[in-house]
């Protein structure tokens, strides 16, 4: 495992909506990302490296990952991965183990997707359930994040989802997986996120999110925790005196 503490929810940002003045103040709050089946192991060290050196919060890679990851990681990042990913049609149990192996691993932060057919269907006891059977695997100390794929949701549902995950204990909700058809993040979701969890958990927005813009914009609107695959790009969007290149929009990504 690696030797960083992982922060609680709490921690991530100083509070909902505070917009990060530099770019090491947004670094730290990215979960630097690389989720392609085609992803090697090389791939996986290279992306360790550009995220210490970044100074990203985190690395964000498939479960068959995480042991390299923490190895190559050594302590200098937190190392999450995903569960369930990226359907989330997966039995209970099957998510569970995964995630308990995962953690077996080294993960610091397990990402689990939600049966959002479920979802739709209005079975939200099956919904919290689900995501109960994958906290127990996922012990104290160690971070989990629920997706609930908001772009497919009606508002009604993302607000349902979200009090299910924190019923559930989960420590953070998630927009998207960036898998989805429907779309990654939006300000709008994530604006309804923040205002059901009201700082009870943690908010990561991520799919889609490509500049400076777009992460400003989604800090802005509540989120704590940013997915990002292009997190140089997005850093650089930050002029050399340290102000941002471009002022937040209240747009959808």
């Amino acid at each position: 495992m690696t030797d960083q503490p992982t922060p609680r929810p709490a921690d991530q940002a100083s509070s909902s909506g505070d917009v990060p003045a530099d770019a090491a103040a947004l670094a730290r709050l990215v979960d630097h990302t690389l989720l392609k089946p085609e992803a090697t192991a090389a791939d996986v060290t290279a992306l360790v490296e550009e995220g210490a050196r970044l100074g990203v919060f985190s690395v964000c890679v498939s479960p068959t990952f995480v042991a390299h990851t923490v190895d190559a990681a050594a302590g200098r990042l937190a190392v999450a991965t995903v569960c369930g990913f990226p359907s989330g049609k997966h039995v209970s149990e099957v998510k569970a183990a995964e995630a308990a192996r995962s953690v077996e691993d080294g993960a610091d932060e397990v990402d689990m997707v939600v049966d959002v057919g479920a979802l739709k269907a209005g079975d939200l006891d099956a919904v919290q359930q689900d995501i109960e059977a994958v906290r127990a695997a996922v012990p104290a100390g160690k971070v989990l994040k629920v997706i609930i794929e908001s772009a497919a949701l009606t508002d009604d549902e993302i607000v349902a989802v979200c009090r299910a995950a924190q019923a559930a204990g989960a420590d953070f909700v998630k927009t998207s997986t960036g898998f989805h058809p429907s779309g990654g993040a939006s300000v709008h979701a994530v604006e309804i996120m923040a205002a059901t969890v009201g700082g009870a958990l943690g908010i990561k927005a991520s799919g889609g999110i490509r500049t400076l813009r777009d992460a400003l914009a989604l800090v802005s609107a509540g989120a704590t925790r940013l997915g990002l695959s292009g997190t140089a790009a997005v850093l650089a969007g930050f002029d050399d005196d340290g102000s941002a290149s471009a002022a937040p929009a209240d747009a959808a990504y």
